[in-house]
């Protein structure tokens, strides 16, 4: 009976080894916080826990910005996010291309200030939203301003297409372009000027270091390579 035994208890380390690296997989990092100013949490449910230079950021995580805060998040494809005082975001979809490009990125930006940088993934990865934009990017420096009944995007570098929800579109070309989308009694617009009415100017004066821009390779500590304890790391043990 030793012998099954034996069977059973590798079986059965293999199957929480197989369980553990799913886990580890759906929680993979998708980014980093790179600068936090003052009151930056994540938001879990009712719960709220405090972000810190360093920390990992998790796909389909809420992140949300204080009074006097800010934030600089960069993402593993080295996209570089904005955060201005009382903004939030939730990281709707990543999905991988690779370990350093995703194949899929959505953020939706809820409420508040925001630069957005593209990084390495193809334009067409990347999805945008606000409550009454969708926001293309074609190798692109964009602010992005959410707030209730009304959203601003004016183009800083590259080019980008700014959609209503209702599926109103103009191009963005030119550095200063600005696309406005108001809501106001059911129905949502959209004008295009090149006279913006505000930026992120402000908030990068703000804080030091928010709108640097920077690879994720220089944001990611260095990591400790694991100690071999000899529990089978390989995985040949389950034929991995």
């Amino acid at each position: 009976m030793n012998w099954r035994h034996g069977i059973l208890y590798i079986f059965a380390l293999c199957l929480a080894a197989g369980l553990a690296a799913s886990t580890a997989h759906a929680q993979a990092r998708v980014g980093e916080a790179a600068v936090i100013k003052n009151e930056v949490v994540r938001v879990m449910g009712s719960a709220t826990s405090q972000i810190n230079v360093g920390d990992g950021l998790l796909r389909d995580e809420i992140v949300r910005t204080g009074l006097d805060s800010a934030a600089r998040l960069v993402m593993a494809d080295s996209t570089n996010l904005s955060l201005g005082p009382s903004a939030t975001i939730k990281l709707d979809r990543t999905v991988f291309n690779d370990e350093h490009t995703y194949r899929d990125i959505a953020i939706r930006l809820t409420t508040g200030a925001f630069r957005f940088v593209t990084g390495h993934s193809e334009k067409t990865a990347y999805k945008i939203t606000t409550s009454l934009a969708s926001i293309g990017v074609r190798g692109t420096t964009l602010d992005i301003l959410s707030q209730r009944g009304k959203t601003t995007v004016v183009l800083q570098d590259g080019m980008s297409r700014v959609c209503t929800t209702g599926g109103q579109c103009i191009d963005l070309t030119q550095p200063g372009d600005t696309a406005v989308i108001t809501s106001a009694g059911g129905k949502v617009t959209i004008q295009k000027t090149n006279n913006p009415p505000w930026t992120f100017a402000a908030a990068c004066a703000a804080a030091a270091g928010l709108c640097t821009v920077t690879d994720y390779a220089d944001a990611t500590p260095a990591v400790t390579p694991p100690i071999d304890d000899g529990s089978d790391p390989t995985g040949m043990l389950c034929g991995r």
